[in-house]
């Protein structure tokens, strides 16, 4: 990708998190569902980890490595017009020279952003001790800022997701890594798992930096949410699952009932998807 094509992607994506709404943020898996969100005409998505590793057979959590997983980054990058910020999982390594090389590898892929977490397995044993955590986003900033790019950096803690230690104190350790990512160069802060409403809102107000929640049913409302002042909803795996979900109704019905009909209950029409997938790519 163009160089400043692509800063200029990075710049525009980096405004819609400071905007009078907040960006609600779809993740894609593959050149079709990106290409299908973009036409919905959202202005920017994001890559789901957990989407892509399903769907190139692995589980969740660190599985896939560096190149398969920017391999599809990159196939999306190219397919779509808008900014592709990449779910980059703990950025594949545990030193600050990987995180140089995750970047260099992102942003070569086309992606004008990343996610990076604070967890490299499956448990709290794999939680990052915090000054490693913020050389890693240190060495990412700096590494974009070597090659021309506004990076924007997403820094996700899985204290609530998790959850990490006990919950009397889940909210200030939360507060003290985010405040710590943010004052090392992260533009905004991610929290998966944490739904109610009241904390949230001082979540808000105590990072004072662009704050992204993760859709879920037990979520405030959208509204709710922009009101309180988070500034970005993301779907994660969400649309991917829901995909899934389709399949698996088909399938048991194919087989159940002896019939498809479910199979044409709100599919895309073939020659809508040849369209779709004949346009040239950006």
């Amino acid at each position: 990708m163009d160089k400043r094509l692509q800063a200029e992607k990075a710049e525009k994506f980096r405004k819609l998190h400071h905007g009078k709404h907040l960006l609600l943020l779809p993740n894609a898996w593959d050149a079709a569902s990106a290409r299908i969100l973009e036409e919905c005409a959202h202005p920017a998505i994001a890559t789901s980890s957990a989407a892509v590793a399903y769907s190139l057979g692995y589980p969740d959590g660190q599985r896939i490595s560096r190149r398969e997983m920017l391999e599809v980054v990159g196939r999306i990058a190219r397919a779509v017009r808008i900014p592709v910020t990449a779910d980059l999982e703990a950025g594949y390594g545990t030193t600050v020279k990987d995180m140089a090389e995750t970047v260099k590898a992102a942003i070569d892929a086309g992606a004008i952003g990343m996610n990076l977490e604070d967890v490299t397995g499956d448990d709290e044993s794999s939680y990052v001790a915090l000054p490693l955590q913020v050389e890693k986003i240190r060495a990412i900033r700096e590494t974009a800022k070597s090659l021309g790019i506004p990076f924007v950096l997403n820094a996700r803690t899985d204290v609530y997701l998790m959850p990490i230690g006990p919950e009397t104190t889940r909210f200030e350790r939360t507060v003290e890594r985010l405040r710590a990512y943010r004052d090392a160069g992260a533009d905004c802060l991610f929290v998966p798992g944490l739904y109610d409403h009241e904390t949230i809102a001082k979540l808000v107000k105590a990072v004072e930096a662009p704050l992204n929640i993760l859709a879920n049913p037990a979520c405030p409302p959208l509204p709710e949410l922009e009101r309180i002042g988070v500034a970005r909803v993301s779907a994660g795996s969400g649309i991917m699952r829901a995909a899934m979900g389709a399949v698996q109704r088909v399938g048991q019905e194919m087989l159940e009932a002896r019939s498809c009909e479910t199979m044409f209950a709100g599919a895309i029409p073939y020659v809508e998807l040849q369209r779709l997938m004949t346009r040239q790519p950006s």
